[in-house]
């Protein structure tokens, strides 16, 4: 099954959650609590999401070494 659309999209939205992430490495500063709250529902449920994203990515491994055992 070839679903591009939510590949691209976890990739976006890790890619987000990344950079936060050096943002609050760099500068202490969080960027979804700055612009959502700190620990709000909606802050919670972005880093839930962004979580979620991330956990899916880990399939792009499993399809990964099955494209390079196809070669």
């Amino acid at each position: 099954m070839d679903n591009k659309f939510l590949d691209a999209t976890a990739l976006t939205v890790a890619i987000i959650g990344a950079l936060n992430w050096a943002l609050i490495g760099i500068f202490r500063f969080d960027l979804v609590a700055f612009i959502f709250g700190d620990m709000s529902w909606i802050s919670r449920l972005v880093y839930v999401i962004v979580g979620l994203c991330g956990i899916y990515l880990l399939s792009f491994y499993m399809r990964l070494s099955r494209d390079t055992a196809n070669r």
